[in-house]
């Protein structure tokens, strides 16, 4: 993103509207607002005229930086009513964590159409899951220990660091699996996203540091324009969000969801491959 004021007023709109959505959907639905900020700074970062080598890292990256607000604010609320699940924040945030470190320093070295197309691929399973799942599937009664405790959160941090999300994307739906209430489930992926945001932030912070292409403004892989104006509307909205969680049905707002996903995907894939 350039200095130029006038190149940069017609995205401001757009930035303020994606950090307003993205801070309901996380408090609402646990998705992790990253899914929504990631594919709306990917195509601004296009129409700015971005090398492509340096697009996806900045929009990964600057999405973890926003979430790192988006999450604690959409905590707080949660945590007030009750709905965090602090035990399995225990036994599983040091290796989601460790896995969040490892997916940073893949993300650093992988070129960006790689991370396209890692955002699309689990975007893609994610609408499907969320159009298509049961919620009479299961695969237990409690969160497993050992080493599927170890595959299931490295997993959700690599990823999650790789497309730039807050984990509720995979946190949600792996907790409801094992028995949590959905309510629960929710809360606990909005602790989750804090606990991704900030080492994630962190680690394409540094892996960017003295890359070549990146805008004027950047903090490594962080634009810091797009982090000033998402953050705020992140924060603001999250609450809201959270609030509607547990007054409303959210079952037609997931479908719409999963259609939008469907389609960033498609767009992705289609930018990549096509």
């Amino acid at each position: 993103m350039g200095l130029d004021i006038t190149v940069l007023l017609p995205f401001v709109l757009p930035l303020l509207g994606a950090g307003m959505v993205a801070g309901i959907i996380a408090g609402l639905l646990g998705v992790g607002g990253g899914i929504v900020v990631v594919p709306v700074l990917f195509h601004l970062f296009t129409a700015l005229g971005i090398d492509e080598a340096v697009r996806m890292k900045l929009a990964v990256g600057t999405s973890l930086a926003t979430i790192v607000a988006t999450a604690w604010s959409s905590t707080a609320a949660h945590y007030r009513k009750g709905t965090v699940d602090r035990d399995f924040l225990k036994r599983y945030g040091p290796v989601i964590i460790v896995g969040v470190l490892a997916g940073s320093a893949i993300a650093s070295f992988a070129k960006g159409p790689a991370l396209t197309l890692i955002f699309a691929t689990v975007a893609l399973v994610v609408a499907l899951q969320i159009s298509f799942g049961s919620p009479h599937w299961t695969l237990g009664e409690r969160m497993p220990d050992g080493w599927r405790k170890i595959a299931i959160g490295g997993t959700i941090g690599a990823l999650s660091a790789m497309m730039g999300i807050g984990g509720g994307t995979m946190t949600v739906p792996v907790m409801t699996m094992y028995g949590a209430p959905a309510h629960r489930a929710v809360g606990t992926a909005a602790a989750t996203g804090f606990m991704i945001g900030v080492p994630g932030t962190l680690g394409f912070m540094a892996g960017g540091f003295g890359a070549a292409g990146l805008p004027p403004l950047s903090l490594g892989y962080v634009s810091l324009v797009g982090l000033l104006l998402i953050a705020p509307a992140s924060v603001l909205a999250a609450p809201f969000g959270a609030r509607l969680a547990h007054k409303m049905d959210t079952k037609l707002l997931k479908r719409i969801f999963a259609v939008f996903l469907g389609f960033t995907s498609i767009r992705m894939f289609w930018g990549v491959l096509g």
